[in-house]
């Protein structure tokens, strides 16, 4: 038998003109997933994919979570995943781990820009960040599973992230949930990268606990550390989130996302 694999889709406009055929520019998907995200983009409303969002809110409550183009002020545009079936729906997904197949540790560059694919493990990138949570006011929710099939979340009234200029420093205040709050340590610091220190400790937090975050000294909180079956290789390592699990145990998944107030 021989297997035949889609690597892409392309699908183009055509419009006819008296006896001129000409060929509108259209949309590609690629990869292996490249049937599956054509047929989700063609299934949905027309509405869905129209105009120029500036972020999952402005997305018609009618729409299915997937990949979206947003238009931040000042940008080009980039791509974002909108969950839709969520705490009332329209978040814009930053940040999401589910089975160490994306290596995390990563560069200040890679981390400003972006990596991985929005529909599975990916950072958003923090100059995105920036531009988005810049323009209005957000909220910010982080869904966190472990690998027992338990899920906690951390809900945050108030998020943005400062420029460059600023680290790209944290803010998030206000505080609800169910898994503690591990991010209060890191409220208000800027960002670190194994290549970049900015965290007020001695030595260097990326380097020692293999992740990028807002650091402070050093840790309580690293979803973007280094991806363990459960347990780490050292205690405060991991995809880590002390107040719900403790120490010594790396989370199977997180999510994390903002929404427009």
């Amino acid at each position: 038998m021989v297997q035949i694999k889609t690597r892409s889709i392309c699908v183009f406009l055509v419009s006819l003109l008296v006896s001129e055929t000409t060929q509108e520019p259209g949309i590609c998907f690629y990869g292996e997933e490249a049937w599956t995200q054509a047929k989700d983009y063609f299934t949905q409303p027309s509405t869905c994919h129209e105009g120029r969002p500036i972020d999952c809110n402005d997305i018609p409550d009618k729409c299915n979570s997937g990949v979206y183009k947003v238009f931040p002020n000042q940008t080009q545009g980039f791509d974002v995943y909108c969950k839709m079936d969520l705490d009332e729906g329209h978040w814009t997904v930053f940040q999401r781990r589910e089975n160490g197949y994306v290596d995390f540790y990563r560069g200040w560059n890679d981390y400003k820009s972006g990596f991985g694919n929005p529909k599975h493990e990916f950072w958003l990138g923090n100059d995105n960040l920036h531009s988005l949570t810049s323009q209005d006011n957000y909220e910010m929710r982080i869904d966190l599973t472990d690998f027992e099939g338990n899920m906690a979340f951390a809900k945050y009234n108030f998020f943005a992230i400062g420029d460059e200029s600023s680290k790209f420093k944290l803010s998030a205040n206000g505080y609800h949930g169910t898994a503690g709050n591990s991010l209060e340590h890191h409220n208000g610091h800027g960002f670190s990268t194994k290549d970049r220190d900015n965290d007020n400790y001695n030595g260097q937090c990326a380097l020692n606990y293999l992740g990028a975050w807002w650091f402070n000294k050093c840790v309580t909180a690293d979803l973007n550390g280094q991806y363990f079956l459960k347990t780490p290789d050292a205690e405060h390592r991991g995809v880590y989130w002390r107040t719900w699990k403790g120490a010594n145990y790396s989370l199977k998944g997180s999510l994390m996302m903002m929404r427009r107030v």
